[in-house]
C-alpha cells in the first residue's frame, strides 16, 4: 500500500469503529502529522487528505479515493477491520485501541502505527495517556 492510503484507511477505520471523528493522524512511520480528517455516520465514511488536497470515502464496505482513483474495501468486526486495497492489490488489518491505530500491512509485510488527533478533546489525540508515544509500533 502507498502511505498516504495507509493513513486514510487508519483515519476512516477509526471514524468507523469508534464513531468519533478524526482531525488529523500522526503517523509513525514517517515521524509526521498528516492533515487528514474524517467522518462516519452509520455506514457512509467522507474525508480530506489535507495533505494531498483530496476527497476520499463512500459507504462501506468500499471507499474512494479520489486522489488515485481507486477503491479501497474493508470490513470490521468489533475493534479490527481487514480489507483490500485495489490500486496496490494488497490486503491489510486494522485494530484500533484507545486513540491508536495499527494497521498491517501484507505488501509490506510490515505494522504501521497512527495516533488519532481528536478536535474536540483538550489534548492532542484521543489516547488516554498523557504521556507521548515513543513512536514504536
Amino acid at each position: 500500500m502507498l502511505s498516504h492510503t495507509r493513513a486514510i484507511v487508519a483515519a476512516a477505520a477509526f471514524a468507523f469503529i469508534t464513531g468519533k471523528n478524526v482531525a488529523g493522524i500522526f503517523d509513525h512511520a514517517a515521524g509526521q502529522d498528516r492533515r487528514i480528517a474524517a467522518e462516519c455516520r452509520g455506514s457512509r465514511v467522507q474525508g480530506f487528505d489535507g495533505d494531498r488536497g483530496v476527497k476520499f470515502g463512500g459507504t462501506l464496505p468500499e471507499i474512494y479515493d479520489a486522489g488515485d482513483r481507486t477503491f479501497v474495501s474493508f470490513e470490521a468486526d468489533g475493534m479490527k477491520a481487514r480489507g483490500y486495497d485495489r490500486g496496490t492489490s494488497t490486503h491489510f488489518e486494522v485494530h484500533v485501541t484507545d486513540g491508536l491505530v495499527q494497521l498491517y500491512d501484507h505488501g509490506e509485510s510490515a505494522w504501521f502505527a497512527y495516533d488519532i488527533q481528536d478536535a474536540e478533546a483538550d489534548r492532542s489525540f484521543h489516547r488516554g495517556s498523557s504521556s507521548g508515544v515513543d513512536g514504536a509500533g
